[in-house]
């Protein structure tokens, strides 16, 4: 199993980070050990200073799949869930400056929150109209809709697979709204995919 993510997927997110709007999905790669499930808490590593939240939308492939036409991408994924794609922001910036890859900021253990509950794609009645969010201690920091996407799930899905073979029980974040930010000790994260809250943890 691997976990892809995708970047700048939210022109709002992109141009909070100044970063420019891209014209292609922006992807990256987490190991299977940055995996953290049953609303365990996060723990804050101690070389950074600056850990931020990014809530997504998360597809699980149910298919072997490799240079797929956009117009079939929706046979690889069956499910859908939420996760929290947690970036040393810091560090990050530090790399980006350097021109040097991100997976020291991306990367790490605990860095790719996944909710326990995914739902089938035949429940929602319009994969363009899904309904997200996190809170932080009650209050809510992002919210985003999936109609906002700059790529949509299939097109996702196409491009990746022209570069990566997707497996089943792959991982797809497909990008954060606007509103990242800092997380501290101490704080309660909760995640909310439409009306089902999905996530809820403690950063330690």
């Amino acid at each position: 199993m691997k976990i892809i993510c995708i970047g700048r997927n939210y022109a709002d997110h992109a141009r909070e980070l100044n970063n420019k709007v891209p014209d292609e999905p922006v992807f990256f790669l987490k190991p299977d050990s940055a995996i953290l499930r049953n609303n365990d808490p996060f723990y804050i590593p101690d070389w950074t200073n600056e850990v931020h939240h990014e809530i997504e939308l998360v597809l699980k492939v149910c298919r072997i799949g490799k240079n797929i036409e956009k117009r079939f991408a929706h046979r690889y994924y069956d499910h859908i869930g939420l996760g929290v794609d947690f970036t040393a922001r810091d560090v990050q910036n530090e790399l980006k400056q350097k021109g040097l890859p991100w997976e020291k900021a991306k990367a790490f253990d605990q860095a790719a929150v996944i909710s326990n509950t995914f739902f089938p794609v035949e429940e929602f009645t319009d994969l363009q109209n899904i309904n997200f969010g996190l809170d932080i201690n009650q209050q809510t920091v992002q919210k985003g809709n999936s109609g906002s996407m700059l790529f949509d799930f299939d097109s996702i899905i196409s491009h990746i697979s022209k570069y990566i073979t997707l497996k089943i029980g792959d991982l797809i974040y497909t990008g954060t709204p606007a509103g990242v930010g800092p997380v501290k000790i101490g704080d309660q994260l909760e995640g909310y995919l439409n009306n089902n809250k999905l996530l809820d943890f403690m950063v330690k």
